[in-house]
């Protein structure tokens, strides 16, 4: 019985989790042939922007707890690897790099860190498809949790 109520805990536990609940978000009007996650996808404010013809900039927005921002550019390789590598550096070069948090083969969750009391989190996700490679990640602009970066990197994988 005590094994009955601990598993009705932990399920009641894992389905509280806000990402649980977000449904698919079609990205092809905006130039993109992929689909993520998102919460209320009708309600989503997604803006896409041109960087001259070689980068497009979507991005996607819905509350303070869900800002992603998507890159997509012709791929140069087709190495994962060396792309991560690249985007790897560019984090740990800013002053304010604390640690990566969770690595895998095509992306990291990483922390950065004002001081002890201002910690902030950040994500890398690379999708090769075709010849083009998109890079998702948290939006520019925000203070983001844990918590909150741990659902955008699933919403986007």
């Amino acid at each position: 019985m005590y094994r009955l109520f601990v598993l009705l805990i932990l399920a009641a536990a894992c389905s509280n989790n806000a990402s649980n609940n977000w449904k698919p978000l079609d990205l092809l009007p905006y130039g993109i042939p992929l689909t993520i996650n998102a919460p209320e996808p009708d309600s989503a404010k997604v803006k896409k922007s041109d960087m001259g013809s070689l980068i497009q900039d979507i991005t996607i927005r819905n509350g303070e707890d869900y800002y992603i921002q998507i890159y997509a550019v012709q791929a140069e390789t087709s190495d994962i690897t060396k792309i991560k590598a690249s985007l790897l550096a560019d984090v740990k070069a800013n002053r304010y790099y604390s640690r990566i948090v969770s690595e895998e083969e095509s992306g990291f969750i990483y922390e950065t860190a004002i001081d002890e009391n201002n910690l902030n989190y950040g994500f890398r996700w690379i999708k090769l498809q075709g010849d083009m490679e998109y890079v998702f990640q948290t939006g520019l602009v925000g203070t983001f949790t844990l918590e909150q970066v741990k659902s955008m990197y699933e919403a986007v994988k």
